[in-house]
């Protein structure tokens, strides 16, 4: 069996049929926000259609709570010896192949879907990516999208700057061991146990995510990245993102039928961002086309 872990915050109902697609052809663990309110039918559907619901953290957008709960459904999921393959996507992504056919591609290969780069390459919002782990944040307890929370972090980032912070020469890790990319993974079983037992039994690790910002995009490459693994990643996660930017920042933009021809031109397996009933039609047309082919 494979398993697929959907992290997941709003539009309940298209969880709830998103997972409803895949239950019969995965097994399904997802994890709500504790924030999110569910009426008794929701709760009733989304039960049925997945093998495990959890909702344990209040989940912040930039914090180390996603990492968290990352690793709680990847354990969970783990626990299940029959699961071959762990597929880690969000509430917002939908599958644009038949879900039977993303199946059976994963059943006949051994690697690891993963984009990743040297987070000292690259900038973002025009800050180097590297100062995210390299200074201490705290956005468990802030909320960094607010217009205060936005202040803060230029503040941190001014301040520190200044001081000469370097919470990675403090635990012996060099600016180049830091590897950056999106946080959604393939993963088959070996390399997922490898990811987990490494991170939890070299404690800096977690000490240095800790209070990083947007450590999810980093603690899963930065691990493998820096070991045996690195060889058997692909680059390639088969995605199909429309990026827009939005004040400086690039976001994913809800994709609709506009975006039907050039995903049916590429191999994706995944398509985000997806929101009901905006991308009904081209869902509609993405079944309709995969029913013929």
């Amino acid at each position: 069996m494979q398993a697929v872990l959907i992290l997941a915050h709003k539009n309940i109902d298209q969880v709830i049929e998103l997972a409803e697609r895949l239950s019969s052809t995965f097994n399904v663990y997802i994890h709500l926000d504790k924030k999110t309110n569910l009426t008794p039918k929701q709760k009733e559907n989304i039960k049925k259609t997945s093998t495990f619901v959890v909702s344990k953290y209040d989940v912040k957008w930039g914090s180390y709570s996603i990492v968290k709960v990352t690793i709680d459904l990847m354990k969970i999921a783990l626990e299940n010896k029959e699961n071959t393959y762990f597929h880690l996507i969000s509430g917002q992504d939908w599958p644009i192949q038949s879900p039977q056919k993303i199946y059976n591609f994963f059943e006949k290969t051994d690697k690891i879907f993963m984009n990743y780069w040297q987070a000292v390459s690259m900038k973002k919002t025009g800050e180097p990516e590297i100062w995210w782990t390299k200074y201490y944040f705290n956005y468990d307890q802030i909320n960094r999208r607010t217009f205060g929370g936005k202040v803060y972090h230029r503040l941190l980032l001014l301040a520190q700057t200044i001081l000469r912070i370097n919470k990675l020469k403090k635990y012996g890790v060099g600016e180049t061991e830091i590897y950056a990319g999106q946080q959604w993974i393939d993963i088959p079983r070996d390399a997922l146990e490898y990811l987990l037992n490494y991170y939890q039994n070299n404690p800096k690790w977690e000490k240095i995510f800790s209070t990083s910002f947007c450590s999810d995009e980093m603690w899963a490459q930065t691990i493998l990245c820096n070991s045996k693994f690195k060889d058997r990643i692909d680059r390639n996660i088969h995605h199909y993102i429309n990026e827009i930017t939005v004040h400086g920042s690039t976001n994913p933009a809800v994709l609709t039928e506009n975006d039907y021809s050039k995903i049916i031109k590429g191999n994706y397996w995944w398509g985000r961002k997806v929101e009901l009933p905006k991308s009904s039609r081209l869902l509609e047309m993405l079944d309709s086309y995969n029913d013929k082919n």
